[in-house]
């Protein structure tokens, strides 16, 4: 497909999977907000992270945290914000058909939201169990990344089903 005809289709175009897609990469464009301003906090550029005033919503503790620092020799929000990338890139790859021309993409789409959703996870509980407070923004980053997953599940079936038809 012409670069011309691939950007009027996913700018324009309308059916398949296209909603789901742009949902993930509006998700994701939110989840990277959040990591962001967490960024901007674990660079020492914001002295504190503003959360609304509800017990228990600590961000200055669990993102100035050992484990925040504990990968790579950064703080956490850059990964995030690196990974965050990387599933927008695979929701915003390919034709609006890519399910029957490209099943690979829609298969590492719902792989990815599923990883990032795993991670997503341990990180929320581990907010509690190991610091005792929670980080709005992070839980911001959470819910977005949750509510990811379910609309990668429909083009990945497709995808799958093409495969299967492939291999019989």
């Amino acid at each position: 497909m012409k670069a011309k005809d691939l950007s009027r289709e996913l700018r324009e175009g309308e059916g398949e999977f296209l909603k789901q897609r742009r949902g993930i990469v509006a998700l994701g464009l939110a989840a990277a907000g959040s990591m962001g301003l967490i960024a901007l906090y674990q660079m020492g550029i914001l002295k504190h992270l503003p959360e609304p005033p509800i017990p228990g919503f600590d961000a200055d503790k669990v993102d100035a945290s050992d484990e925040a620092y504990a990968h790579l020799q950064m703080g956490d929000a850059f990964i995030g914000l690196g990974s965050y990338a990387a599933t927008m890139a695979l929701a915003a790859m390919g034709s609006k058909n890519r399910a029957s021309t490209q099943p690979w993409i829609p298969l590492a789409l719902l792989a990815k939201t599923g990883a990032d959703a795993a991670q997503a996870a341990r990180l929320t509980v581990d907010q509690w169990t190991k610091h005792k407070a929670f980080c709005f923004w992070c839980l911001l980053a959470a819910g977005a990344t949750f509510a990811a997953l379910p609309l990668a599940i429909p083009e990945a079936l497709a995808a799958l089903d093409t495969v299967r038809k492939k291999l019989d």
